[in-house]
């Protein structure tokens, strides 16, 4: 164990949370993560984990519970939403699970949340602390350490702070104050059983339709019993950044030149969640003394990439991996952890609008963006990949 009474102190019990919690503690820290729901859980519904995130889960000790929980695809399918037409087609079975290591799978977000937390809890070193909303950061030099106020003035006292509290962190707003980038784009999410499911697409696959202004994913999670159903929009009105209650009427009124087979997918839902998304300017320093950025409230990004929570993961596998380095020298283990991710993460945030812009094409653009990979080879599609997927615990620290 590290030689300090005091624990790290971790702002956020999510998937950033917890896989910091678990880095941590692989390196002799004892951990306090602050949680202001009043209990440790997550909401939402599937996301997808590429090669990089099972590396990332092996690294902290939790492999075998994320991919027992995971459902493993035959690929990753593109069709144009219009007309129908496929577009792209990465193949995930042995030849890519041989080039990179891992599988690529699909999860529901409470799945891989229990995953880390089962981890957390079982190594008797992670206290949480609920109903507890971190509101102000002080630091002492002289005492090298740092404490946290909540929401009731009660005061928390640690050798670190891990920033893990989202999109809105407050500790960001703290110390950077940097506005959200409102896209306009809302995303629509909702959870369907497999017997409400259309036959026609009960595809062992992660699936987009790509249309103007819009898109539409679907994928199995748990076992096949029920499936992944995300809708996008660029929204006609001015959008605020947050999570409302969804209207089908509006989602419908979205979708009127869509083909008929995708256009089944947004009749399925009893009820809708409705994201008006954002991301923020991707900025070059994440550590403010003792304290740092780790996840959403790093770098913020779009769902284009699918790549959210792997970036969390990785940010917590290299905050363990640059403590290592360092000998557990707190400040060097900082500057050598956001070194190592800042244009990483810059990169995925980046290529997000990119993404979403060519998958939300119109006329000409359209044409192009579906012409872009005919006739492309797996091995060519596995290459322009490499750079995400490639990721793992041994390459992630460069120190030169």
């Amino acid at each position: 164990m590290s030689d300090t009474a005091l624990p790290v102190l971790v702002a956020g019990g999510g998937i950033g949370g917890l896989a910091s919690a678990l880095a941590l503690v692989r390196q002799g820290f004892r951990v306090q993560v602050f949680e202001q729901a009043p209990q440790i859980g997550e909401i939402g519904a599937g996301i997808q984990l590429g090669p990089n995130a099972f590396h990332a889960f092996d690294a902290l000790g939790v492999g075998e519970r994320a991919r027992a929980l995971a459902v493993y695809t035959d690929s990753m399918v593109m069709h144009d939403a219009v007309d129908g037409s496929p577009v792209g087609r990465i193949e995930t079975g042995e030849a890519f699970r041989k080039r990179f290591g891992n599988p690529y799978a699909v999860i529901h977000r409470v799945d891989i949340h229990k995953s880390l937390l089962d981890g957390a809890e079982a190594s008797g070193q992670v206290s949480f602390i609920t109903d507890t909303r971190i509101e102000r950061v002080e630091q002492d030099e002289a005492t090298k350490t740092v404490t946290v106020i909540d929401q009731r003035g009660k005061r928390w006292t640690g050798l670190g702070l891990i920033a893990a509290d989202g999109g809105k962190s407050v500790v960001r707003s703290q110390y950077v104050n940097d506005p959200p980038r409102v896209t306009g784009h809302v995303v629509y999410r909702a959870v369907v059983d497999k017997a409400d499911f259309p036959e026609d697409l009960k595809w062992n696959a992660a699936s987009i339709w790509v249309g103007p202004n819009c898109h539409l994913v679907h994928y199995p999670l748990r076992g096949g019993e029920q499936y992944n159903v995300v809708v996008t929009f660029h929204s006609r009105k001015t959008e605020e950044w947050g999570v409302t209650e969804g209207s089908k009427q509006e989602v419908e009124s979205y979708f009127q030149g869509i083909a008929s087979l995708p256009r089944q997918l947004i009749e399925l839902p009893k009820s809708w969640k409705r994201w008006a998304t954002a991301d923020r300017e991707p900025i070059d320093n994440w550590v403010f003394g003792r304290a740092t950025l780790l996840g959403d409230a790093a770098h913020p990004t779009t769902q284009y990439m699918a790549q959210g929570a792997c970036m969390a993961l990785e940010d917590a596998v290299t905050l363990g991996e640059a403590l290592r380095a360092c000998g557990n020298d707190w400040n060097q283990a900082l500057q050598l952890y956001q070194k190592n991710r800042i244009t990483r993460t810059a990169r995925i945030v980046l290529s997000g609008r990119e993404m979403g812009r060519l998958f939300h094409a119109s006329g000409v653009q359209r044409l192009v963006r579906n012409s872009l990979w005919k006739g492309r080879s797996q091995e060519r599609y596995y290459d322009a990949i490499e750079w995400l997927y490639g990721w793992n615990q041994s390459n992630c620290l460069q120190q030169g």
